[in-house]
C-alpha cells in the first residue's frame, strides 16, 4: 500500500507541475505507467522529468522523483495481482487527470457528474485498488469482494469530495475550482464571481449541499469499514482514521463556512488524538462504530440515516 501511494504521488507531481505543458504532462504520465508496468527504463524516466520540475515544486516531491528507481525496485517485487491492480489505478488515474487538465476552468466544473467522475479519477480508482490489495492479502477479505467493490468509490469519494471543499480557497487562489457549478447555479450564485471568505446566502446553500453529499458517501464509506472482518483491527484502524478525519472537517466546515484559507480549519491535535483512540477502542464493533458516525455526523446537513 505504501508502495502504491508513493506511485499516485508521483503522478500528482506530473499533473501539477505548472512548469510542464499539457503534451509533456501527458507523455510522462504514459512513460511513467510503462515504467510501473516494467516496460519502460525507471531511471531515464526520472532523469527526464527530475530536470524539468520548477523550483515550486515540493523538495520531498522532488526527492520522490529522483529515487523513482527505488520505488519501482519494489514495485517489481510485487506479486502479479498486487501489480495489476497498481497498474489500472494509474491508468485510469493518469487518463483521467489529462481529461480535467484539459478542461481546468476557474469557473468550477460543469456539473455534479463531472464532479462524480473527477472524484473517480483521483480517489474512487485508488478505492479500488486498495481494495484489490485487501482481497489479494487475505482470503476471507476476497469473500466481500464484490461487496467491497461496490463501496470502495464510494468511501473514496467522501475523503476527496471533502478534501475539495477544504481547499476551495487555496484552489481559488491557483485559478482552479472543482466546485460543480450547476449546484450553486440552483441556489442563485455563479462560481465565477467567488472571492475568499464568501458568505452569499447562495454560496453557503450550494456549499452546504455538497456537505450533505460528503456525508452521504462517507456514511457508504462506513459500510465498507464494516464489511472488513472484525480481527482486521490493522486494516479497519487504517481506514477508519481516514473516514474520522474527513467527518471531523466536515464538521469543522459547516460550523465555519466563510474560512479563507484549508489551515483556518485545521483540525486540533486533541480532536485528533481522541478520534484515533475512540476509532482503535471501537474498531471491533459495528454497533458502536454507527451510533459514533451519527453522533459525529449530527447536526450536519444530509439524512440522518443516509
Amino acid at each position: 500500500m505504501t508502495n502504491a501511494y508513493l506511485l499516485c504521488r508521483i503522478a500528482d507531481t506530473v499533473e501539477d507541475e505548472h512548469a510542464l505543458s499539457l503534451a509533456q504532462k501527458q507523455a510522462f504520465l504514459e512513460r511513467f505507467v510503462r515504467v510501473v508496468a516494467g516496460h519502460e527504463d525507471a531511471t531515464s524516466f526520472s532523469r527526464d522529468l527530475g530536470s524539468l520540475l520548477s523550483s515550486s515544486t515540493a523538495r520531498h516531491e522532488r526527492d520522490l522523483v529522483a529515487n523513482c528507481r527505488r520505488v519501482i525496485g519494489i514495485t517489481a517485487r510485487l506479486g502479479p495481482g498486487q501489480r495489476g491492480a497498481i497498474v489500472r489505478c494509474l491508468r485510469i488515474m493518469s487518463g483521467g487527470m489529462l481529461e480535467f487538465q484539459q478542461n481546468r476552468n476557474p469557473a468550477g466544473l460543469k456539473d455534479c457528474s463531472c464532479l462524480d467522475r473527477y472524484c473517480y479519477y483521483v480517489a474512487g480508482v485508488v478505492g479500488e485498488m486498495l481494495t484489490e490489495l485487501f482481497c489479494d492479502y487475505s482470503t476471507e477479505v476476497n469473500k466481500q469482494r464484490k461487496d467491497l467493490l461496490a463501496l470502495s468509490v464510494s468511501y473514496a469519494q467522501g475523503l476527496q469530495v471533502t478534501n475539495i471543499l477544504k481547499d476551495v480557497w487555496d484552489d481559488r487562489r491557483r485559478g482552479v475550482c472543482w466546485l460543480p457549478r450547476d449546484v450553486f447555479t440552483e441556489s442563485g450564485f455563479e462560481l465565477d464571481r467567488l472571492s475568499p471568505g464568501e458568505v452569499d446566502p447562495g454560496f453557503l446553500k450550494g456549499l452546504f449541499e455538497l456537505v450533505a453529499i460528503a456525508r452521504g458517501q462517507l456514511w457508504e464509506g462506513l459500510q465498507y469499514v464494516l464489511l472488513i472482518p472484525v480481527h482486521e483491527t490493522g486494516l479497519r484502524r487504517y481506514l477508519l482514521w481516514s473516514l474520522g478525519l474527513s467527518v471531523l472537517m466536515l464538521r469543522s466546515l459547516y460550523r465555519t463556512p466563510s474560512f479563507w484559507k484549508g489551515r483556518n480549519i485545521r483540525l486540533s491535535r486533541l480532536s485528533v488524538a481522541v478520534l484515533v483512540v475512540l476509532t482503535s477502542i471501537l474498531a471491533r464493533s459495528n454497533s458502536a462504530l454507527k451510533l459514533l458516525f451519527k453522533s459525529a455526523t449530527r447536526g450536519l446537513p444530509g439524512a440522518a440515516h443516509p
